[in-house]
């Protein structure tokens, strides 16, 4: 196999002119974007939105057989190789990058919001409370972290234990064979770079709208519209682009440890001055209602009673957010997992996070829906009113040391939102360059202001509905990219299984058997050789994985 510099691919120049071509138009006419995407909205979420559940119920499903099969002690790497990341920069790497930006969003809104408007209780009931909590944990529960283990962990796989670049292309070379390196591998790589966009885009709208919403909540000068989030999202810009020229081992990683223990230290608050007891109850009754229903929950398209609102506003919204998403958190979970097996890389995936969501919503959702009902419905009424992004701030405005609180809350928001953007240059810097795993600072700058761009042009076209109706639309087609990904994984892992195997038996018998399997070996391990892909991955410098070991 010949090494590939790390340069700019034709991924590269695709990718830029179909921004810069969205950008244009979305600048130009802005109402025009908002129609158009509506239209395209409309008909996915009403006409295939099947293939979102089906997708995301075939991706966890495949993600927790690996764990079980035998397959699960490869290792991503070599097979004595040790974890590059410590257990907590590993988990504060996957928080932060994954969701701490939503779930700061909606840790208050969507419970509260669901208790208003239940998929089938009475509004404002106990019932409505515990189907609140139920889909809101469901949202943020195992199919997220399912499509991203998978696509992390194809990526991860053909990367680090056999040197391939860390492209979705490359991760396909099983399944597609020399097409990987041709039109199509660039189509592939070119729609998760797109799809990345619009991924980090939302993430953008989401944190500028909450930073904006919370400024303008504690200080009566500031005002909550297009220009205050405008201006949020290009300092926030300068912010991770600074952050950006660090690397993933400083900036992104210090960045998310702080992340966690801020966003921790804020729960902890919640919890102690809360109802502690019955967060602890909604805890275990939510998980325990969860795992009940998750099976009805996952196959309900609602076809017999025709209502599709809470379906089409919710749960295709997120299974579309988190698939458009799965390209960058998949690629990133991929670049800091090296040395793990593939049963610790998907216990860790989608244990840990989901965990972790559930006490958080026990906490926050809890507390918002008491908060809510203390004020007579006043959150709900100020959400409806003002919009989605103020619900956190006028819940801990009832709490002890309001102004302080919230303003810890404003800075957990910006660094999430630095930390995201950070981390969705790096992975596009990396997919447009070939994979490497330390893409040049130009390129990841180039980047940053494309994302900033196309996150200010979403926001003027039509705000959070604009940037929400661009990732279903860019996520669908890449929802079918992750299959072909779990194929291809599962390709390559059943053909290594029988050459490891084979050197195991003759390891374990005598001469006569080794000497009878030498050919059959020998020829799995060329057939194997084949399907691989013929490129090693770009190597800039090194990664200070040594250091990180420590």
């Amino acid at each position: 196999m010949k090494e590939k510099k790390s340069v700019l691919t034709p991924v590269f120049y695709v990718s830029v002119s179909l921004a810069a071509v969205f950008i244009l138009w979305g600048a130009f006419f802005p109402e025009n974007v908002g129609s158009v995407l509506g239209v395209i909205n409309n008909f996915i979420s009403n006409q295939l939105g099947w293939v979102y559940m089906l997708g995301m119920t075939a991706f966890v499903i495949f993600a927790i057989y690996l764990v079980f099969s035998p397959y699960g002690k490869i290792r991503l790497g070599r097979q004595d190789e040790k974890p590059q990341y410590s257990y907590f920069t590993w988990f504060s790497f996957l928080f932060t990058a994954g969701m701490g930006v939503g779930l700061v969003f909606y840790g208050v809104n969507e419970p509260v919001t669901h208790f208003h408007n239940p998929p089938s209780a009475e509004p404002g009931s106990i019932a409505a409370q515990e189907e609140s909590m139920m889909h809101t944990l469901f949202h943020w529960g195992i199919h997220p972290w399912g499509v991203y283990a998978v696509v992390g962990l194809s990526l991860a796989y053909f990367n680090f234990r056999h040197n391939a670049p860390l492209l979705m292309s490359s991760a396909l070379s099983p399944l597609i064979g020399e097409r990987s390196k041709g039109w199509l591998g660039t189509g592939i790589d070119s729609l998760a770079v797109f799809g990345t966009i619009f991924g980090i885009a939302t993430s953008l709208g989401l944190g500028a709208t909450q930073i904006t919403a919370g400024l303008s909540y504690s200080f009566d000068g500031i005002e909550n519209n297009v220009w205050t989030q405008t201006i949020i999202v290009l300092i926030i810009t300068v912010a991770f682009m600074i952050s950006a020229s660090t690397g993933v081992n400083k900036g992104i990683r210090y960045l998310s440890i702080g992340n966690v223990i801020i966003a921790i230290a804020l729960m902890l608050f919640v919890f102690i001055f809360g109802s502690s007891v019955q967060m602890l109850e909604a805890f275990m009754t939510n998980l325990g209602n969860y795992l009940n229903n998750i099976v009805s929950m996952t196959f309900n398209m609602n076809s017999f009673t025709g209502e599709r609102s809470f379906l089409n506003d919710w749960t295709l919204f997120y299974w579309a957010w988190w698939i458009g998403w799965a390209a960058f958190v998949g690629s990133f979970i991929a670049r800091v997992s090296r040395g793990r097996t593939i049963r610790e890389f998907i216990v860790g995936v989608m244990g840990v996070p989901v965990v972790f969501s559930a006490i958080w919503f026990a906490i926050f959702g809890v507390a918002g829906i008491e908060s809510d009902n203390i004020l007579g419905g006043g959150i709900y009424s100020l959400i409806e009113t003002e919009g989605n992004e103020v619900a956190l701030f006028a819940f801990l405005e009832n709490y002890p040391a309001a102004p302080v609180i919230m303003g810890i809350a404003i800075l957990l928001i910006a660094s999430f939102f630095v930390t995201s953007a950070d981390s969705g240059t790096f992975v596009i810097s990396m997919l447009t360059t070939g994979g490497s795993l330390n893409p040049p600072l130009k390129v990841k700058l180039i980047w940053g202001g494309i994302l900033a761009g196309t996150a200010i042009v979403l926001l003027w076209s039509g705000g959070l509905s604009a940037i929400e109706m661009a990732m279903l639309i860019a996520a669908f087609p890449f929802t079918f990219i992750v299959a072909m990904l779990g194929i291809s994984l599962y390709k390559a892992l059943r053909s290594e299984y029988g050459i490891i195997e084979l050197e195991r038996q003759q390891l374990l018998y005598k001469d006569s058997h080794r000497v009878k399997t030498e050919k059959e070996l020998e020829e799995r391990r060329e057939a194997f050789e084949e399907t691989l892909p013929d490129e090693i991955a770009p190597h800039l410098a090194d990664d200070g994985s040594e250091e990180e070991n420590k």
